[in-house]
């Protein structure tokens, strides 16, 4: 059967399952274990859910902390490096609109960059063989999003 992670297409209509309730979920494969019922007798019949006044801020908020408990334990960046990176995208934002060519070429520049760091970082993980459930949790990210990061930088 097809599935989908929207959750406004369970509406019932076109042959497609009702939806009972509403769980919070996150791409790494994360399902919060609190369950918001869906109250149909006060839901339209006739239009899709994602035009009706549902309140989802139960599932986002679980959503929310779930986030917070990922961002805890991903690596922290240094503050220098922030601040570096808030420079950056200032300055591109401005060159995009300003001198969109030069723009671009500094975005050249920077993906040749990142493909280099990108790839020597990878080899020292890979030569300390570090587990992936630990460069995820450094991520913030699933293990499978993290092979799929690592391999990106493969040879680049």
């Amino acid at each position: 059967m097809p599935s989908s992670t929207e959750w406004h297409v369970y509406d019932g209509r076109f042959g497609r399952p009702r939806a009972t309730v509403l769980r919070g979920s996150c791409s790494c494969g994360w399902r919060g274990m609190a369950e918001y019922p869906l109250d149909w007798t006060t839901l339209p019949h006739d239009k899709p859910l994602y035009e009706a006044a549902i309140d989802l801020s139960g599932p986002i908020a679980d959503h929310d902390a779930h986030l917070s408990v990922i961002r805890a334990a991903a690596v922290q960046l240094p503050a220098e490096l922030i601040d570096l990176f808030t420079d950056l995208v200032r300055r591109l934002n401005g060159l995009a609109t300003e001198e969109p060519l030069v723009a671009l070429k500094a975005l050249a520049d920077l993906r040749y960059i990142v493909a280099q760091a990108g790839e020597e970082a990878t080899n020292e993980i890979t030569a300390g063989d570090v587990p992936i459930e630990h460069v995820a949790a450094a991520l913030g990210t699933s293990e499978a999003a993290a092979r799929t990061y690592l391999s990106s930088y493969r040879y680049s």
